[in-house]
């Protein structure tokens, strides 16, 4: 690892994208015999895994360029309940029984794509009056986030097994797909999170070349 260079990281479930990067600052302060300047270039949920670039030195300030690339995910959406987070780690509240046919489920699909409006869930780093959305959400006050154009270049079916529902998409920065997976669920009327998430490519850089973070 170098000073002013760029990692992949493999982030596995369970940790903090700023937990990572305390790892890798660690690592290579104790390499360096300084305190080494570290960053990363988008968070990923907690329960969510897959690539992360970590941006370290000068590098750091090209941090922003990074994070505006293209991203693909692997996703499993579960249906018939809905998460106060939009995740595993919410209150779960059971919504519908209903089982989508496979021709309903491509459908609902084939409606997120091309330049969509999303609202982005509560319990996001995204900044209501110079304040992250989550702090507030976790203080009880009531967040009223901002709609806005997210682009969705493809959502391809992996597999569909009720009640859950593997995708593959492509977007561009700034996509949520936990409200992917919330407006596919309020589309086929079951309601649905996201259960499984995995962050397998940003623009050319993969997640297959990644470090594992006990490495």
């Amino acid at each position: 690892m170098q000073e002013d260079s760029v990692v992949l990281v493999d982030k596995p479930a369970g940790i903090t994208s700023f937990g990572v990067v305390a790892r890798v600052r660690r690592i290579l302060s104790q390499q360096l015999g300084k305190k080494a300047k570290v960053g990363h270039t988008g968070t990923l949920d907690p329960f969510a895994t897959g690539l992360m670039i970590i941006v370290t030195g000068k590098e750091c300030r090209n941090a922003g360029m990074y994070s505006k690339l293209d991203k693909v995910y692997e996703a499993t959406i579960r249906l018939g309940q809905k998460s106060s987070t939009g995740d595993p780690e919410g209150e779960l509240i059971t919504i519908s029984d209903k089982i989508p046919t496979l021709d309903e489920v491509n459908a609902a699909l084939s409606q997120f794509v091309g330049e969509i409006e999303q609202r982005p869930p509560i319990y996001s780093a995204i900044k209501i009056n110079g304040q992250r959305a989550y702090k507030l959400a976790r203080q009880g006050v009531e967040v009223e986030v901002p709609t806005r154009v997210v682009s969705i270049f493809s959502n391809d079916l992996i597999d569909y097994t009720y009640p859950d529902i593997r995708i593959r998409a492509h977007v561009g920065s700034g996509t949520y797909i936990r409200t992917l997976a919330e407006d596919i669920g309020e589309f086929l009327g079951t309601g649905a999170y996201c259960s499984q998430l995995r962050r397998t490519k940003v623009a050319d850089y993969s997640v297959e070349g990644a470090l594992q973070i006990e490495a």
